[in-house]
């Protein structure tokens, strides 16, 4: 097993290459560091680790958050993502973590390692907790400019990677909508609901934002634009509600014993509503395993990223998905 790091990518380089080390350490597994050569290697000599497990690629470059992304990646030959996603295209590698910009990451993947055969577009599958169980968002941000068709793809991608990989069978599939009737929606929603309806997926119709943490559906269909505001809607309002419980622990008249054992209590049960648990998301739709970290990522998301990513490997998820889609 040997995973790739964007350690250009990201708000947190220090925190990549700890990461990454934390896990290659931790699961015995080999890394290879893409960024810039002085900077990783100043920062390894910190970390205790095995050389042997460890390699360095130059890259130089970045790709911004602002830049628009096919043209980047025509232009900055030696930027961190694309080393990176040549290294995994070569197989130098079974997967590749990076916190960098999605838009990059995703026209790299397209671009650079290809996408599926039959795959129009790739998309962002994302887990949010919910009261029983998960329910995974698809899209959460790759697309935000979508047809029916291309909805009706990410929810073939996403009910057959839940059924796949997290053994869910078959899933319930929700359309996101502002109300559960039939009729409700734009004429992009109402279009995609009669695509849904008229498929081989099980299709339970229409859910409202308010009830997905219930657990109606295992999968939430949605373009990107509307799934990215609803993924970062729910993770600022799980993290007001958190730090309001604490506020109000830590001002309140318990004894300092009873205050401590209360604290640790909810941070054990909080555990699956911290986004740093899960790490990262795979790149759906693309001819290799490409792992979107945060880009606010520390040494803990990194290395739970990199976690996932080894699971994903070793799931073979994406040639599963490869089979079901040139069967049809």
């Amino acid at each position: 097993m040997r995973l790739i790091f964007d350690v250009n990518g990201g708000d947190n380089k220090y925190e990549i290459i700890r990461g990454a080390i934390e896990v290659s350490n931790e699961c015995d597994i080999d890394i290879i560091l893409v960024g810039r050569e002085d900077f990783i290697k100043e920062n390894l000599q910190k970390l205790d680790y095995n050389k042997d497990k460890v390699e360095i690629v130059g890259a130089e470059e970045n790709i911004e958050n602002n830049e628009d992304p096919a043209f980047a990646l025509r232009r900055k030959k030696n930027s961190s993502i694309v080393v990176a996603m040549n290294l995994l295209k070569e197989k130098r590698a079974d997967a590749l973590i990076s916190a960098g910009s999605t838009g990059a990451l995703l026209a790299g993947g397209l671009f650079i390692v290809g996408r599926i055969k039959g795959i129009k577009r790739a998309v962002l599958p994302t887990i949010i907790p919910g009261i029983k169980s998960n329910t995974m968002i698809i899209d959460s941000g790759a697309n935000m400019d979508t047809n029916p068709d291309l909805l009706l793809e990410f929810a073939m991608l996403g009910e057959t990677f839940l059924r796949e990989y997290y053994k869910i069978d078959p899933p319930k599939v929700g359309l996101l909508n502002i109300g559960v009737e039939e009729g409700k929606g734009n004429s992009l929603y109402k279009e995609t609901y009669t695509k849904l309806k008229d498929s081989d997926i099980n299709f339970v119709g229409n859910i409202e934002a308010r009830n997905i943490m219930n657990n109606e559906v295992d999968l939430v269909v949605c373009d990107g634009f509307d799934g990215n505001i609803l993924l970062k809607s729910i993770e600022g309002v799980i993290d007001f509600a958190i730090k309001n419980v604490f506020y109000n622990i830590e001002k309140s008249e318990l004894d300092d014993e009873s205050k401590s054992a209360f604290t640790k209590f909810l941070k054990d049960k909080f555990k699956n509503l911290d986004a740093k648990e899960v790490g990262g998301t795979i790149l759906l739709g693309i001819d290799g395993n490409i792992i979107k970290a945060h880009g606010n990522s520390d040494s803990r998301a990194i290395k739970n990223a990199a976690k996932y990513a080894i699971n994903i490997v070793e799931s073979n998820v994406v040639n599963k998905i490869k089979d079901k889609v040139e069967r049809k």
